[in-house]
């Protein structure tokens, strides 16, 4: 590829970051990473009713967690209003767009009569190529001027040539008559500013694409490599909605997955690699190409993303995996760990990250190495403790003095143990764990009684020892 690719995320700041839209954040980021090139990020925050701080620091903490980042600074929409007017007023001076004077009332008019007579209701300003003399002193807006025949063709890496009729193209305003651009101007200034290579959206700006390319042409500029993307669906098959459940990115952080394992679940909603489906952070960015996104919408399955969060739980370096874990705590307003507790959670994060979908599963699992003596015992757990058993646990101490702390060590003693008492060790086990953990379903015992300690363990069965 002779030109670098440049893709960017525009989000408008009206909200949380939308899964939908953390997927068009992804494509775009594994595109341009993957190809050496620029992931820009743009806030497009025109709307200013509804654009907000709040939700600008939402998209960005989105962004954050998910790992996306973006070269240079963030680019706001709103300050390059100047920008977007300068580029209307050239075509105004250029002959290809125009002043129109028309008033609402009299566009009105125009698609009632329009309709009425079974004609276009597309509004055709008479203004188009009035002359100058015969301009009012009067409010006006800046219209370009659309094609009026022939046919644009859109050409899209994912829905391929998609064709619309120059009729069906109005002359779009460009300026307001109070001198503020419209959206559909400013996103075009600000790609081709951006110097934006490859456009990966959702498909519902489809449309939009075919008016876009009226100012590209007519400013002579190159236009984009188009790729829109279906939008996600629920279960159900209908639009992704709160019906569905959960809607923003950083919702599914507090609900503990972790972020590479989003990542993964995101990438191949609408995209796909031949059958596989887990996958690293290197080999998407290796894999991931335009032509593997299908045309149909994705639909959102939460087992599935349980599924790889899990996979990705497993695998990850314990030590990146704790510091996630505390950055999970402090979203969801947890008290962080001490020093102690972390140092505890180190020694039990190999066995404990197996099987863990969450961090709450992981957390849950871990419940024994972050609290402190005296063990509070469940109701569950409370029934192991008879006073056979905990008479038992008495006599078991003193097997559990000096020697070397291992699991194979540990593993004999407990079955000697067991066997001296005319038991097996499985009836041992209940009693162990409502001591070393106060629950009834608990890690492997060994494993517990590795991350105490010795010291530890024997305080933890002496506490509920007859």
């Amino acid at each position: 590829m002779s030109t670098q690719v440049v893709t960017r995320f525009a989000p408008s700041p009206t909200g949380f970051l939308h899964i939908g839209g953390a997927r068009t954040a992804l494509f775009n980021w594994l595109y341009a990473r993957g190809r050496g090139g620029k992931f820009l990020l743009r806030i497009e925050d025109t709307d200013r009713a509804r654009s907000t701080p709040e939700a600008t620091a939402a998209i960005l903490q989105g962004l954050a967690w998910l790992g996306l980042e973006h070269d240079g600074e963030v680019i706001s929409q709103f300050e390059r209003a100047p920008r977007h007017a300068e580029v209307a007023l050239e075509l105004l001076a250029q002959g290809k767009a125009y002043k129109c004077f028309s008033t609402q009332d009299e566009i009105a008019a125009f698609r009632e009569a329009a309709k009425a007579e079974g004609k276009s209701t597309l509004f055709r300003s008479p203004w188009r190529d009035a002359e100058a003399s015969s301009h009012p002193d009067a409010p006006y807006v800046i219209r370009i001027k659309a094609p009026l025949d022939g046919k644009t063709v859109i050409h899209d890496e994912v829905q391929g040539d998609v064709t619309i009729g120059n009729e069906q193209l109005d002359d779009m305003v460009l300026l307001r008559s109070d001198g503020t651009p419209v959206y559909m101007l400013a996103v075009v200034v600000d790609d081709h500013d951006m110097g934006v290579t490859h456009v990966i959206r959702g498909d519902d700006h489809l449309n939009n694409a075919a008016r876009q390319m009226m100012i590209y042409n007519a400013m002579g500029w190159d236009v984009p490599v188009w790729a829109h993307i279906p939008l996600i669906h629920g279960a159900d098959g209908k639009k992704l909605s709160k019906r569905h459940g959960a809607l923003g990115a950083q919702e599914y952080q507090a609900m503990g997955y972790p972020a590479a394992g989003m990542r993964n679940y995101l990438s191949r909603l609408g995209w796909s690699h031949g059958d596989d489906e887990f996958f690293t952070d290197a080999q998407a960015l290796e894999w991931f190409d335009l032509s593997g996104i299908g045309k149909s919408p994705a639909r959102f399955d939460t087992k599935k993303l349980e599924n790889l969060s899990g996979q990705h739980i497993a695998v990850s370096d314990d030590a990146a995996l704790q510091r996630e874990l505390a950055d999970f705590l402090q979203v969801t307003g947890q008290p962080a760990l001490s020093d102690a507790q972390n140092a505890t959670l180190a020694k039990a994060m190999p066995f404990l990250k197996e099987r863990s979908k969450t961090f709450f599963e992981l957390l849950d699992k871990a419940q024994f190495a972050l609290t402190s003596r005296p063990v509070q015992v469940d109701e569950k757990a409370e029934k192991a403790l008879t006073v056979e058993n905990r008479t038992l646990l008495a006599q078991l101490t003193p097997h559990l003095q000096n020697d070397s702390w291992d699991r194979d060590s540990l593993e004999a003693k407990l079955n000697d143990f067991a066997e001296q008492n005319h038991t097996k060790f499985g009836k041992l086990a209940g009693p162990l764990r409502a001591a070393l953990a106060g629950r009834a379903v608990t890690p492997s015992v060994f494993d517990m009684m590795l991350v105490l300690g010795p010291d530890e363990t024997r305080a933890r069965i002496n506490d509920v020892a007859a």
